[in-house]
């Protein structure tokens, strides 16, 4: 079952850190800036489709253009080495109410879609780019134990 807030928990008038929920993603510092982007970009995507609850209501400003919303939760970006990724990545799968997204390398190096659903059925082990966590505070905070915003 994924995490998701009840309607009376979705209080964007108060700070992030009394959200029962945290959501951060963990990414390779060595990366270079675009695929670091890309995998941001595709991790908040796939995280925004599964837990609609994450997203906060857009406005208009003052001239009536309309802004759509946006994370009401924040989201911390996170950076680590490879091996660091997938070691939380790990340590996250086991992690009851903990949704887990990753993006292994083949999902930046395939051009066809299918061809990485294709690599995927047949990888025994997977290098992975980033992954994204999204659960109760407490639990999230002691896999990400440590890490510093990527920089």
């Amino acid at each position: 079952m994924l995490p998701a807030f009840a309607p009376d928990e979705i209080r964007i008038d108060r700070s992030t850190r009394e959200a029962r929920l945290k959501w951060v993603m963990v990414v390779d510092r060595d990366l270079n800036p675009g695929l670091i982007a890309n995998a941001v970009g595709c991790l908040a995507a796939a995280v925004g489709n599964s837990i609609p609850t994450l997203l906060g209501p857009g406005g208009a400003d003052a001239v009536g253009q309309f802004h759509p919303g946006l994370p009401w939760t924040g989201c911390s970006i996170l950076a680590a080495d490879r091996e660091k990724v997938a070691s939380v990545r790990a340590k996250a799968i086991g992690k009851v109410g903990v949704h887990v997204v990753d993006m292994p390398e083949p999902a930046q190096t395939s051009r066809v879609y299918q061809d990485y659903l294709d690599t995927l059925a047949k990888s025994e082990e997977l290098s992975y780019y980033a992954i994204s966590l999204v659960g109760p505070r407490n639990v999230v905070d002691k896999l990400v134990g440590g890490l510093r915003l990527l920089g």
